[in-house]
């Protein structure tokens, strides 16, 4: 398996670049899963190799560890997925100064968000996030990124197929707490934890970043080089995809996902997935399997997505654009969660005709309050769209 050097494991920030001329902060995190390096490997390679282009690098970037423990063990993660911990009432414990030292990955947790704030706090924007991942299962590169314009704009840049929307079905994740935050933030999943073509992925992740968000020129690097080995690898599949469904593992439930599976893989309606506690989990439609799991940790078990026809993305950016969703609230069952205007409150028993597929034109992801409520954010009223309106 590939492993990590002693630097980066040790110590939280892997390596930095200050630029000699103003421009965008990027941080790059890799790790977040310690059996996950291929992230960490690029990206000290990547820094090292540009220490000699300082003079004609724009703005900074910073190359940031995860879950150094885990990193160290080669686990995921020790007791909790550092990945689901990003939720507001974490935060909150952190800023209020609450210390749960019995805890390892809260430790974590509190140590790289201190590090984010510090970060932004002492540099200028425009703020780029990049979260760098691999899966179990054989993959080909691709992104996942929450559904806003800005971020849909951004990835598109690159060669490689794009998944909308698995905020909806992942609470806690470092994106979204980005998100949240308004600035473009996305995760690039290189490959296959242990297969050495996923730092190469990476490693061309890196310097394509570098270039779109203008920290670096395309001459002063191999871009065509790095883009056609992306592009070469996901030929075919370069579309916007997103999750419709995911198979959440519940506790103590014995699941095991049939071997062979490979992320985008096309199943027919039928298709025997997996087993849960000795009984066949069978596909509902016609469809394509997404990270199918092959590993001891986790409870994301597989997801299911399909292809977004490009008039529903032209459709989507028309209404956010002339944001209809304002007049949402006039409609009976529907309302405000509070006065930032940024998430509503659907009671389904009477706004029956509010459908995933219609919120998410709008560019609102669901969380169910119960059978009856759905409680659904808008991505796009956080955006910094001002932020990055001069840059692409």
């Amino acid at each position: 398996m590939t492993k990590v050097s002693d630097t980066a494991i040790y110590n939280r920030i892997i390596g930095r670049i200050k630029g000699k001329i103003e421009g965008p902060t990027l941080l790059f995190i890799g790790g977040m899963h310690g059996n996950e390096p291929a992230g960490i490997i690029a990206l000290d390679k990547v820094l090292k190799d540009l220490k000699c282009k300082k003079d004609i690098f724009k703005g900074n970037v910073y190359a940031i560890a995860g879950n150094l423990p885990a990193l160290q063990k080669g686990i995921r993660y020790q007791e909790n997925d550092l990945n689901r911990l990003w939720i507001q009432e974490n935060l909150n414990h952190i800023k209020d100064g609450v210390n749960d030292s019995s805890n390892p990955e809260f430790n974590e947790l509190k140590d790289i968000y201190r590090t984010i704030e510090n970060i932004l706090e002492e540099e200028k924007g425009p703020f780029y996030f990049f979260d760098l991942h691999t899966t179990s299962s054989q993959t080909v590169p691709f992104i996942t990124v929450n559904d806003s314009l800005l971020n849909r704009k951004f990835t598109s840049k690159y060669p490689v197929p794009i998944i909308l929307g698995i905020e909806e079905f992942l609470e806690g994740a470092l994106l979204s707490y980005t998100n949240e935050l308004g600035y473009i933030a996305f995760g690039f999943e290189g490959g296959q934890h242990e297969n050495p073509n996923a730092v190469d992925n990476h490693i061309a992740f890196i310097y394509l970043s570098l270039v779109f968000c203008g920290s670096i020129s395309k001459n002063e690097i191999d871009f065509d080089g790095y883009f056609n080995h992306l592009s070469d690898n996901t030929r075919g599949l370069q579309s916007f995809y997103e999750i419709f469904k995911k198979y959440e593992i519940k506790p103590d439930e014995d699941f095991i996902m049939n071997p062979g599976f490979t992320n985008f893989q096309i199943i027919s309606n039928g298709k025997h997935l997996a087993n849960s506690n000795g009984k066949p989990i069978l596909a509902h439609q016609n469809c394509r399997v997404f990270m199918p799991l092959y590993q001891a940790k986790g409870n994301d078990g597989f997801f299911l997505i399909r292809r977004i026809p490009k008039i529903f993305l032209n459709i989507s950016k028309v209404l956010r654009t002339i944001h209809f969703d304002r007049i949402l609230p006039l409609l009976p069952g529907v309302s405000w969660a509070s006065n930032k205007k940024d998430e509503l409150i659907v009671n389904l028993k009477i706004a029956r005709f509010f459908t995933k597929k219609f919120l998410h034109l709008l560019g609102y992801r669901s969380r169910r309050i119960d059978k009856n409520y759905l409680r659904v954010k808008n991505r796009e009223a956080a955006s910094r769209d001002s932020e990055y309106e001069n840059l692409f």
